[in-house]
């Protein structure tokens, strides 16, 4: 090693260092790899009754399809960068791109679910370590002046993606059938394969080095975030803490996440650098992207949901209403890559925050007669909100951050959007029930004939049904029967604008956040402070 080094601790040799080809296409064939499993995440939701149905077992045995997936997806993120440090980081990025499409190809021919549980979990073993590794990828390829445009191309793939994921799996499960779901990986995965193949090169910084495998680290962190992953994921279904599956989940989701953390922090040689937290913009970009992943989303959750138990949309329809947000995004982004050039991050962030938090309030106006049109404008700005976010937490997050730390920094960012993400479908799914129920204890007081409002329903239902030709001796039943179903549907509707403005209280609350990070323009130095 040379003697002069930078701050970084990097040999002076190396700050020449420049990737040979073309950076903007080495940032687009990366983030295909990265959009492919992102995509993947969300494209199988709205294909689980028909799994279910085609391999002959219950809507609850094939959700631990996605279970398994998202279990292996969540502990490989954080330990990516310590397997690109000791494969090599073009290596480990080609090998799971590589064995990403094998199980994608596989799942799509298993002819049991067994097979496709197992499928699944090297799916998202291999998936695990795509996000990561392509964030690092364009770190070390871009000077800091120019990451926020090629952020924009992440952004673009990490935000659409959950957005196109339920409308394309639809619409493909709808019109063909579920296996192409995972068939449609192939292609996209070969051709990124031979583009990365030719493209991209290891810097000196992030080549293969024997590296000691931390077992301790690894094992705890596979019981912490695989349990965590597991008990967010079912819990819905198992009835939470009423449940002693999820119980004893919840105790070892707790003991390894608090044992990884205190054994990461005081070995010689972690698997996961935790020192990249003691960066202040760091930490701080890494806890509001993970707020960022809860709306994302929960919201990618709750819009189609409401359009198809409440509305009655089908799923292809439902994703539709997705769709012009992600559009929003692309026309967005540039326009907010532009502005952070000219006003501090800082601000554009709070005011990302903030719009997010009005968008939601907007949002919890739903009603029951609601047409596709709102629902449209809803999402619209959602995500109008979100192309104020991304790309400068991405930018800032990473902006007085050594290279020589961007492995294990880029698998910390997008662990903590991904397990946030998966806490906020969970606390989306459970806030439903939860307040749908809160609600019917409230309306009841009002289902009593002692209600003028209730008999005046009640009759006027009873006339409907009498010249409909009902039998006299049904009738009263019939119109308890439509009161009930309107009761039920009004209920929902009202958890729906509970759940909106509960996470528009969570975007509000980490507005003031967002002045705690150094102030400073894209490409400019932060200042010290």
């Amino acid at each position: 090693m040379s003697g002069a080094a930078t701050k970084a601790g990097a040999p002076a040799g190396d700050q020449d260092w420049k990737p040979k080809g073309n950076p903007w296409l080495i940032a687009i064939v990366v983030t295909l790899a990265a959009f492919m499993e992102i995509l993947d995440t969300t494209i199988v939701n709205v294909s689980l009754p028909h799994i279910a149905g085609d391999l002959s077992t219950s809507y609850n045995d094939a959700a631990w399809a996605l279970t398994s997936y998202l279990a292996a997806n969540g502990i490989v993120l954080t330990i990516s960068g310590w397997l690109g440090r000791r494969l090599g980081r073009k290596r480990y990025f080609l090998i799971c791109i590589v064995m990403f499409t094998v199980f994608s190809f596989l799942c799509g021919v298993a002819t049991s679910l067994p097979q496709l549980i197992v499928f699944r979990l090297f799916q998202g073993l291999f998936g695990g370590g795509l996000q990561p590794n392509q964030q690092s990828i364009i770190l070390d390829t871009f000077p800091p002046a120019k990451r926020g445009g090629a952020f924009a191309i992440t952004a673009i793939a990490t935000i659409v993606a959950p957005v196109l994921g339920p409308t394309l799996g639809g619409y493909i499960t709808d019109n063909f059938s579920w296996r192409w779901v995972f068939f449609l990986n192939v292609p996209v995965g070969i051709f990124a394969a031979l583009a990365v193949s030719a493209l991209v090169e290891d810097p000196p910084w992030a080549r293969m080095r024997k590296t000691p495998v931390d077992l301790i680290g690894l094992s705890l962190i596979t019981i912490g975030l695989g349990c965590l992953e597991v008990m967010m994921d079912r819990g819905e279904d198992d009835d939470w803490f009423g449940s002693t599956f999820i119980c004893v989940l919840a105790v070892l989701s707790v003991a390894g996440i608090l044992g990884a953390v205190g054994w990461l922090l005081t070995t010689k040689r972690p698997a996961v650098d935790l020192r990249v937290l003691g960066d202040r913009n760091f930490a701080i970009g890494a806890m509001l992207i993970g707020v960022v992943g809860i709306v994302l989303y929960a919201s990618a959750v709750l819009v189609p949901q409401f359009a198809q138990q409440v509305v009655g949309y089908t799923a292809t329809l439902a994703g539709l209403i997705l769709s012009p947000g992600g559009l929003g995004i692309i026309v967005l982004i540039p326009l907010v890559n532009i502005a952070m050039k000219h006003v501090e991050t800082r601000y554009i962030i709070a005011t990302g925050f903030t719009i997010m938090g009005a968008s939601l309030v907007y949002s919890s106006h739903l009603i029951l007669q609601i047409d596709f049109k709102h629902l449209v404008m809803f999402r619209l700005a959602q995500t109008a909100a979100l192309g104020f976010l991304f790309v400068p937490i991405s930018t800032i997050a990473y902006r007085t951050l050594p290279r020589e730390m961007n492995g294990d920094a880029s698998a910390l960012f997008s662990m903590f959007r991904n397990v946030f993400g998966a806490i906020g479908i969970a606390m989306s799914t459970s806030l439903i029930t939860q307040r749908t129920q809160v609600r019917e204890a409230h309306m009841t007081h009002w289902m009593t004939p002692f209600y003028q409002p209730y008999n005046e329903y009640i009759h006027r239902s009873e006339m409907l049904l009498q010249r409909l030709g009902r039998p006299p001796a049904s009738i009263h039943a019939g119109a308890q029967h439509q009161i009930y179903q309107q009761f039920v549907r009004q209920a929902t509707v009202l958890a729906y604008n509970d759940c909106f403005l509960l996470f528009s209280l969570i975007a509000f609350a980490v507005v003031p956040f967002c002045f705690l990070l150094k102030p400073g323009v894209s490409g400019g130095k932060p200042a010290a402070k």
